[in-house]
């Protein structure tokens, strides 16, 4: 079997956690490294959890890149407030023997995407995409050796969670959302819209701690912290598995519905800023620019979740 490579780009984080999990057991996927980012927390964070999860995942041989500590342009904005001071509280902490590649995490994937054949790397950011922004900025060629950006960011009919009408990690960096956004390769973007269908519950961590092995415990923990402040927030018995989603669309895409949308950033606004003006209509006549998932069938997801999670 042929597998598709990728890079991930994330900013743990819990549901980013998940992710990784789900991404680093997969038969279908080469993941040629993980690149962090700051975002839900700092950088020298994120990175060390990033370490700590691949670890975890029993993948040392994938090797983990720190990338930008913030935005292009804004100051960084965190969310401890949702993950707790380490990103991925609800876990046993331990010191990772994986070190921390010596080159930025920009360059590792300007270097990965120079060497491959055009429309053959598959980038899947997760967390702000400053990362991604910059490697293209800095090396535009890098474009054509992109097969798709398959990312988690924006809201449309759901509205934001940090803002009115933001999500998080476009939010953090709207700058480098649009650099991505305008960047003219194959996107599909996994928002609020559909994440919000995917939420956990009592049920599925239950069933992730009767899994007998340490990652699908670590895994459990970390939703029973997770899913507090969104249960509070929407009312609701847990929390939506966000980042997930990317990984999941890629080994069974039939879970999601998705469709042709423009999609624009704003990058001015005060009131709007990091908004994600999602032409779900058509009525700007703007031509599509990305596929926007906007449904998904829960069941299947958290099926697929708890099997790949049962092979660690």
């Amino acid at each position: 079997m042929s597998k598709l490579p990728i890079i991930i780009d994330c900013d743990p984080g819990q549901d980013d956690a998940l992710m990784l999990f789900l991404a680093l057991n997969a038969p279908e996927l080469d993941v040629r490294g993980v690149v962090a980012c700051g975002g839900n927390v700092p950088l020298a964070r994120t990175e060390l959890n990033c370490r700590i999860l691949v670890e975890m995942a029993g993948r040392t041989d994938v090797p983990v890149f720190a990338g930008c500590e913030g935005p292009m342009v804004e100051p960084l904005f965190t969310a401890e407030y949702v993950h707790g001071e380490t990103g991925i509280d609800g876990i046993d902490f331990f010191e990772p023997t994986i070190e921390k590649q010596a080159q930025h995490g920009v360059d590792f994937i300007i270097e990965t995407l120079r060497a491959a054949e055009d429309n053959e790397i598959t980038l899947v950011p997760t967390g702000p995409l400053t990362n991604i922004a910059m490697a293209l900025v800095k090396a535009p060629d890098i474009a054509a050796k992109i097969k798709q950006i398959v990312l988690m960011g924006g809201a449309s009919f759901e509205g934001g969670n940090v803002t009115p009408s933001a999500e998080f990690n476009i939010y953090v960096d709207p700058h480098a959302a649009d650099v991505v956004m305008r960047c003219g390769r194959p996107i599909v973007m996994f928002g609020l819209d559909v994440t919000h269908q995917v939420m956990t519950d009592d049920k599925v961590v239950a069933d992730m701690r009767a899994l007998d092995n340490r990652v699908a415990h670590a895994s459990a923990g970390m939703l029973e912290f997770f899913g507090q402040y969104d249960a509070a927030k929407y009312s609701a018995d847990g929390g939506p598995l966000h980042d997930p989603c990317t990984i999941a669309w890629l080994l069974e895409p039939e879970i999601f519905e998705l469709k042709a949308c423009h999609v624009a950033i704003e990058t001015r606004s005060e009131l709007t800023r990091g908004h994600t003006a999602v032409d779900f209509w058509g009525v700007t006549g703007n031509t599509p620019n990305a596929m926007w998932a906007y449904k998904a069938d829960r069941t299947r997801f958290f099926a697929l979740l708890t099997e790949r999670l049962a092979q660690y």
